[in-house]
C-alpha cells in the first residue's frame, strides 16, 4: 500500500506532455499552455505617447509660474504630429497620441487654461520631464521575449499576443479524458431509481472536475457488472482518450471487474491501494503507448479526493504545465478539531478571510458518500494518521481546490 506522496510520484513518472499543436487564438485556447517563446515584432508603444488629455510641452518652458505658450497644432490619438514643439510652444494632445518632437512632458488639461488666439497658460507649478509620457518600448522591445514557453494563456496573454500580431500559437492541447462509471445499481440523473438503484453522481462530478483541471472530458456512460460490457466500454475509453477515469469496480469484491479487464486490455497496473482516507482502493495503470488509466473508488467523496490528489496533477503535466500540484499551503485553523484516523486523511474544508488573514475551517461530512457535505469545500484539510488534535490557530497543511 503506497503513501500519498509515493503514489503521486508514481503517476507523474508516467505523465508526459502531449504532442503540441497549432492553436487558433479563439476563446477555445483559454487555459492552454504555450509550447514556444513569443517574441515581440515591434516596440510597444511604437512611439512615445501621451497618458493624459492636455498639452505637450518642453518642461524647461514651464519653469516660471503661469507660463504662456503658443499652441501650434492639435494631435488626436491615431494621428502623427506634423509640427515639432519649439521654445515657447505647445501642442494640444489627447490620451494615446504620439508625442511631438521637441516635447518632453504632458501637462494635464486640468492644469492649463486656454485663451483665444491659440495660447495656453500652464498652471502646473512643477512640470517635470517625462511626466504623463509613456516612452517608446516601455511595455516591450522588438525582439524581446514577451511570453515564455510554459505560460498558460490567460486573458492578459490574449492581449499580449494580439499586440505582437499573433492569431495562432504553438501550444499543448488539453488532454482528452474518458469518464466511465461502473455498477448495476447506477442509473443516469434523468431517471428515477428503482428499488436498489441510485443515480450516477460520479460521471457528472468527474466531468466537471476534468474541466476545472484543464482536460477535455468525454463521458462514456455506465459499465454494467458484466465482463464483456465493461471490457468493451473501457477499451473504447482507452482508444479515444489520453486519460481514462473509471469510477468504481476497483476493489476486491466479486463484482469488481476492472483490474482483470485492464490486464486483458494490456494495461500495466502500477498500484491498486493507497494509504489514504477517503479512497484507499485507487488503481493506476498505463497502456503500452503511454495512456494513463485511473480506477477511482465508487464512493463519490473518495472519487473526488482521488481525482484532486492524483488525476489532476497528471492532467496538468500532459497539458504542458510546469507545476503539477496538488497545490498545498499552510494555514491556521479557524476552529479546533479532535479526531482519530487510521490513515492520512483529506477532509473537506472551507477557506475563510478575516481581519487576521486567511484561515481554514473543517466542514462537517458524514463520510465517503456525502456529496452534500463536500459541496461547499474549496480546500482539503490534510490530517495525519492517528489522533489529530489541534486548537484554533494551529497551522495545518491545506490542499487548494
Amino acid at each position: 500500500m503506497l503513501e500519498v506522496a509515493d503514489a503521486i510520484a508514481a503517476v507523474l513518472k508516467h505523465a508526459k506532455p502531449l504532442k503540441t499543436e497549432v492553436a487558433a487564438l479563439t476563446t477555445a485556447a483559454l487555459g492552454q499552455v504555450l509550447a514556444a517563446d513569443i517574441v515581440a515584432d515591434v516596440d510597444s508603444p511604437p512611439f512615445p505617447k501621451s497618458l493624459r488629455d492636455g498639452y505637450a510641452v518642453r518642461s524647461t518652458d514651464c519653469a516660471s509660474l503661469n507660463a504662456e505658450l503658443k499652441v501650434v497644432e492639435e494631435v488626436p490619438a491615431g494621428k502623427m504630429p506634423t509640427k515639432p514643439v519649439g521654445a515657447g510652444e505647445a501642442s494640444r494632445i489627447f490620451t494615446g497620441a504620439p508625442l511631438p518632437d521637441g516635447a518632453d512632458a504632458v501637462v494635464m488639461q486640468e492644469h492649463a487654461q486656454a485663451f483665444e488666439g491659440g495660447r495656453v497658460k500652464i498652471t502646473d507649478t512643477n512640470v517635470k520631464a517625462r511626466q504623463h509620457v509613456y516612452a517608446q518600448g516601455t511595455e516591450m522591445k522588438a525582439g524581446a521575449v514577451v511570453l515564455s514557453r510554459g505560460t498558460p494563456i490567460n486573458p492578459a496573454a490574449f492581449g499580449v499576443l494580439a499586440n505582437v500580431g499573433k492569431t495562432a500559437v504553438t501550444a499543448y492541447p488539453f488532454p482528452r479524458v474518458g469518464i466511465i462509471a461502473t455498477g448495476d445499481e447506477l442509473v443516469e440523473a434523468n431517471m428515477k431509481p428503482k428499488p436498489g438503484q441510485i443515480r450516477n453522481s460520479n460521471g457528472p462530478m468527474l466531468t466537471a472536475q476534468t474541466v476545472r483541471g484543464g482536460g477535455l472530458p468525454r463521458y462514456l456512460g455506465i459499465a454494467r457488472d458484466t465482463h464483456a460490457i465493461a471490457k468493451s466500454l473501457i477499451a473504447e475509453g482507452i482508444d479515444v482518450s489520453d486519460v481514462v477515469l473509471i469510477a468504481g469496480g476497483v476493489s476486491v469484491g466479486d463484482f469488481d471487474l476492472v483490474p482483470d479487464v485492464l490486464k486483458e486490455l494490456g494495461v500495466t497496473i502500477h498500484f491498486r491501494q493507497i494509504r489514504v482516507k477517503p479512497g484507499k482502493p485507487l488503481l493506476f495503470g498505463t497502456t503500452e503507448n503511454g495512456k494513463l488509466v485511473f480506477g477511482l473508488p465508487g464512493n463519490p467523496v473518495s472519487s473526488f479526493v482521488g481525482f484532486e490528489l492524483f488525476v489532476r496533477p497528471a492532467i496538468r503535466i500532459l497539458g504542458g504545465h510546469a507545476e503539477a500540484g496538488p497545490r498545498t499551503i499552510r494555514l491556521p485553523l479557524a476552529e479546533g478539531l479532535a479526531e482519530s484516523n487510521d490513515r492520512p486523511t483529506y477532509r473537506p474544508a472551507k477557506l475563510e478571510l478575516g481581519e487576521g488573514g486567511w484561515s481554514v475551517r473543517p466542514l462537517p461530512c458524514s463520510g465517503a458518500p456525502d456529496l452534500v457535505g463536500l459541496q461547499p469545500a474549496d480546500a482539503l484539510l490534510s490530517l495525519p494518521a492517528g489522533d489529530a488534535r489541534a486548537d484554533r490557530g494551529a497551522i495545518m497543511d491545506v490542499v487548494l481546490l
